[in-house]
């Protein structure tokens, strides 16, 4: 029995069998649906799915639009996060303290207040009219400034041997973050990487705002046409979590093949 919910003191040489695992998954997954089946019970709701149904569609192209725009947004804030966290490292100072600013300010700020500012005083500035492109760009500026930091810590956790042995036998500068720093690197920023591309996804539902028809839109629309709340949002918080969950699972997987021992 005690094997049935105990791991084993040293996972990495008794690994936990599929069997197991599943139990204790399924087991979870039952207590959770009990506890939201007692509380929605207790709330005795009058549930309207009906009249929701019937806005399926808006639903299916706002979840759409949301994907294109994260994957768009994702890619981007990737460039901009490795561009800058090099910029950190670089002899340039203007460079250096330019990207020292740029993360700073972002962060410091919220990110509902950039988007007003980036769509109505930035883009209206340089006659950007397309609120998605200003969306995306929007979302990969904010974002790009915490994978900054997240790549600067992970190429900063390579110790000083590893360049210097890579200096020892002839690499330049440019090989010896291809073929040394930036494997080691990538170890060490996955986890914190996942946890930035889904806060990502949620941060898109902001776009709202600038009337992007996006997926928390869409939904904000159908609640106000058929008065019906949970089953407005329900879906939205279902539609999220398919997008979340895939890059989780994902990241996982990546963890597992970059994986070493030191």
């Amino acid at each position: 029995m005690k094997r049935l919910f105990i791991a084993p003191d040293r996972p990495r040489e008794a690994v936990v069998s599929w069997p197991v695992r599943l139990f204790n998954f399924v087991l979870v997954l039952v207590i959770l649906a009990f506890v939201f089946s007692f509380a929605f019970e207790q709330l005795r709701y009058n549930w309207k799915w009906a009249a929701v149904w019937r806005y399926r569609h808006k639903f299916a192209v706002g979840w759409i639009t949301t994907v294109w725009l994260s994957l768009a947004a994702l890619g981007l804030s990737t460039l901009i996060g490795l561009v800058c966290a090099l910029g950190q490292r670089s002899r340039l100072l203007v460079l250096r303290y330019f990207v020292k600013l740029y993360v700073e300010v972002i962060r410091g700020t919220p990110l509902l207040v950039q988007v007003l500012i980036f769509f109505y005083v930035v883009a209206d500035a340089f006659h950007l009219g397309n609120r998605y492109a200003v969306g995306i760009l929007t979302l990969a500026v904010f974002s790009g400034a915490y994978i900054t930091e997240i790549i600067r810590a992970g190429v900063e956790s390579v110790g000083r041997s590893q360049w210097e042995s890579a200096m020892a036998i002839g690499l330049t500068r440019a090989q010896t973050y291809r073929y040394v720093v930036f494997p080691q690197a990538l170890r060490q920023t996955l986890p914190p990487l996942a946890g930035q591309f889904v806060s990502l996804v949620k941060d898109s539902s902001l776009l709202s705002i600038i009337a992007i028809s996006e997926f928390t839109l869409n939904a904000q629309e159908v609640n106000a046409f058929t008065f019906s709340t949970l089953e407005s949002y329900l879906p939205l918080a279902v539609g999220y979590l398919a997008l979340t969950l895939p890059i989780s699972i994902w990241t996982r997987w990546l963890e597992r093949r970059v994986k070493f021992e030191t």
